[in-house]
């Protein structure tokens, strides 16, 4: 007999992450097994083979997947759970696919046919010194910062073929599922071993592709979101993350790990290397890659013949400019005047969802709120409700107030719904869409790509999922409807993810020799996230961002910790959020900052009240020993948030 410990893939015991159980066959760290714990039994991974221990032990039930995981992957696992103070359970259920114990039909999935068809591949000067510096650099980070269209993705795809001619495998990692068909059809030009796994798949699929990967022989080019990560390869060469400086590469739930940290652990454990390919990287791993000395690749000018857009700025505090209609401007209008007559498209992005923000009595101010998070609800006029943005509930939209029973209801802001509508109004013969978290599930950017490739739709509207990645060959005219829209929100990040978001929508257009307009309409047409976002101006924003963050001490100069309580009643939270506070005023070390408590940003959610402390510190070590002496109920933490909203 043989005794193994086996790490369940359910939280058994807090304090434990592994049990010891024994088979009487030889077992490899890895492979899955099935074991039971009282009367349930739970799926586990083996981790490694003991001495018989003195006390009684359980046999294993039965071997499940017999292809061990890959060690680098059990590696990454045991990183995740340390370095983000999460239960080595809680890891396994994001590194391992649901239904393992499921018997699957083996079906074989037709590739899409490419859109892109490229009879030649050649890499102009620029990006052919990019390729050498990547051969040249050490296994590791390297920074790939390219300008919108200078061809980063013909980088990634040679850089795929030599590392799958060396025998190692690739993971192409997108911020979105909708930007995957665009990836996959790039790559499906010149490569036929390519495994996609999204969460948008059936469970079946997922667990299909994943055992796919686990039992291939030969090198594969894996593509998907964050968690292709995880897919169980058994040598990797080489890990791409595209747009790397997407907030979607952090989880939201536990683990909440980000991909980049992740994959660079990863990539060390395989002796791969990783690019970091974006327009627009963070200044936290820019700057981190300048302290490291780590490779920063530049790509300055467009991969093919171009001609800048032609850029406007228009000032929304000056009615003169919206003269036709009341929140698209005259310029604006024009622009699709103009592209619709060469039967071009048009981009239309504002980051803000349904048809109005607002609802309220223009009698006596009663405005419509969510009764379980205190939040405006948001009007969309096509279901004809009133909805919840932040936990989903809805209501029939009020004929009359409820307070002073007057008729006057009115709706104010602008979504983009109400956008759609408006255009539908004032283009009717035009063919247009919308992509945003309201699309469903059959009229999605992905489920629609081919049409948008071709031309068949004339106007998208979207948020943020339009601005970034796309590449349409008919696009023409991009409108942004309130650049500055992001700006007032109270985070230390906001102008740096408004100037990405401007600079990548603003990327969309200038690829190639055609002329092209960018109209942004904004009511801070001089603030610096604005201004540089326009002319793309990364290196003036980075160091006017990197010295605001030096003097009011955030990443990458610090370490964040945030905690939020969330209790059902408001007083007992801010008890609680200021008994914690003292007490950690009291016990950490010096150098460590406590800020708060104050209201989280949403401060009731789902009937929920909830209050937060943002911690600061150099030593990220300090962080991880407070998370410890959290008290065991009502506290959330989250340890390097990309935003503290």
């Amino acid at each position: 007999m043989r005794y193994y410990e086996v790490a369940p893939n359910q939280i058994i015991r807090a304090t434990s992450h592994v049990f010891t159980y024994a088979y009487e066959e030889k077992l490899q760290p890895g492979q899955i097994v099935s074991v039971e714990v009282g009367k349930k039994t739970y799926d586990a991974v083996v981790i490694q083979e003991v001495t018989k221990p003195k006390y009684d032990t359980k046999p294993i039930k039965a071997l499940i997947e017999s292809n061990p995981l890959p060690s680098q992957l059990l590696q990454l696992t045991e990183w995740l759970s340390v370095y983000y103070a999460t239960h080595f359970a809680t890891v396994l259920q994001t590194i391992l696919p649901r239904g393992l114990k499921k018997k699957r039909r083996e079906r074989l999935i037709a590739p899409r046919a490419a859109l892109r068809k490229r009879t030649n591949f050649v890499l102009n000067k620029q990006q052919v010194q990019a390729l050498i510096e990547v051969e040249n650099a050490t296994p590791g980070t390297i920074l790939l910062h390219g300008i919108t269209g200078s061809g980063k993705t013909a980088i990634y795809i040679e850089l795929a073929r030599r590392t799958l001619a060396a025998g190692k495998s690739v993971v192409v990692l997108v911020p979105e599922i909708a930007l995957t068909p665009q990836v996959v059809d790039e790559f499906a030009s010149h490569f036929n071993n390519i495994i996609l796994t999204h969460s948008r798949q059936t469970e079946a699929e997922r667990h299909l592709a994943w055992k796919d990967a686990l039992s291939s022989d030969t090198p594969r080019v894996v593509i998907g979101p964050r968690s292709a990560l995880f897919m169980p390869l058994r040598a990797i060469g080489l890990i791409v993350i595209d747009e790397a400086h997407e907030p979607s590469f952090k989880q939201e739930q536990s683990p909440r790990y980000s991909a980049l940290r992740a994959a660079s652990v990863l990539a060390t454990a395989h002796h791969a290397k990783l690019i970091l390919g974006s327009a627009t990287p963070s200044v936290a791993d820019h700057y981190l890659a300048l302290e490291s000395k780590r490779p920063i690749i530049s790509l300055l000018s467009t991969a093919r013949p171009s001609a800048p857009p032609d850029v406007t700025l228009v000032d929304m505090t000056k009615r003169q400019n919206f003269q036709r209609h009341r929140f698209l401007s005259d310029q604006l209008l024009a622009s699709i005047d103009n592209a619709a007559s060469n039967k071009k498209q048009v981009l239309i992005f504002h980051n803000r969802r349904g048809s109005a923000t607002t609802t309220l009595c223009d009698s006596c101010g009663w405005q419509a709120s969510c009764v379980r998070c205190f939040v405006p609800l948001t009007l969309h006029a096509d279901n004809h409700e009133l909805r919840c943005h932040v936990c989903g509930a809805t209501e029939q939209v009020p004929l009359s107030c409820p307070v002073c029973h007057n008729a006057s209801i009115i709706h104010k802001g602008i979504g983009t719904k109400i956008i759609e509508a408006e255009l539908a109004k004032l283009f009717p013969r035009l063919t247009i869409a919308r992509f945003d978290g309201d699309s469903e599930s059959s009229q999605t950017l992905e489920t629609r790509y081919k049409e948008l490739y071709d031309g068949s739709i004339d106007v998208i509207i979207g948020t943020q999922v339009v601005a970034k990645g796309l590449d349409l060959p008919n696009l023409r005219t991009v409108g942004v409807i309130q650049a500055d829209a992001g700006l007032s929100l109270p985070d230390y990040s906001s102008a740096e993810r408004t100037f990405q978001l401007l600079a990548q929508v603003v990327g969309r257009v200038g690829r190639n020799e055609h002329a092209t307009s960018v109209i942004v309409q904004s009511f801070q047409p001089t603030h610096p996230a604005i201004r540089d976002g326009l002319s793309q101006n990364y290196q003036s924003f980075y160091e006017s961002t990197i010295q605001e963050r030096r003097r009011a001490h955030f990443p990458p100069f610090t370490f964040l910790l945030r905690l939020t309580c969330v209790y059902k009643t408001e007083v007992t939270a801010i008890k609680n959020a200021r008994q914690l506070a003292k007490r950690l005023q009291q016990t950490v070390p010096s150098g460590v900052e406590i800020l708060g408590p104050t209201p989280a940003f949403y401060e009731r959610q789902r009937d929920t009240y909830r209050w937060q402390l943002v911690v600061k510190s150099k030593q990220r070590k300090d962080l991880i020993t407070i998370v410890k002496e959290l008290p065991p109920a009502n506290w959330q933490f989250e340890i390097d948030p990309i935003s503290l909203l």
